[in-house]
């Protein structure tokens, strides 16, 4: 369904230093500068067939999170949740909503951990629990 998510910095380089060490606990390599045609940085990560990137915004305009939006990242165990967590808190991220844990809902069970970025982008680490 989606071909990328890409969200809005400010600060590239500390982006950068957050997401490398973020989504490393996921697996996925250092993400790669690029500039995009009208000179704006950005850095695209590539993983198991996915690929998320921040960047400058492309009209010059500041950064800022959406509202009611959430970027969800697939992790593999309620380990990788926490350390996800614990490792977006390490680098400047901030911790929100619930402490990191199973919820149980409608939808069955899953290990969340909810954290912003230094740009105050919402992001979800999640580990669905298998049905038994």
């Amino acid at each position: 369904m989606f071909s990328h998510v890409m969200v809005g910095s400010n600060d590239i380089e500390r982006s950068k230093r957050f997401y490398d060490a973020v989504l490393a606990v996921l697996g996925a390599p250092a993400g790669f500068p690029n500039t995009g045609p009208k000179g704006h940085q950005r850095v695209f990560y590539r993983h198991a067939g996915n690929s998320f990137a921040i960047s400058q915004p492309i009209n010059g305009e500041p950064a800022c999170h959406a509202n009611g939006g959430t970027v969800g990242f697939k992790c593999e165990s309620p380990e990788q949740v926490k350390t996800f967590h614990d490792v977006a808190v390490a680098h400047g991220g901030q911790s929100i909503e619930e402490p990191p844990g199973l919820r149980e809902s409608a939808l069955g069970a899953m290990h969340l951990a909810y954290v912003r970025d230094p740009d105050g982008n919402k992001l979800c680490a999640l580990y669905r629990v298998p049905k038994a």
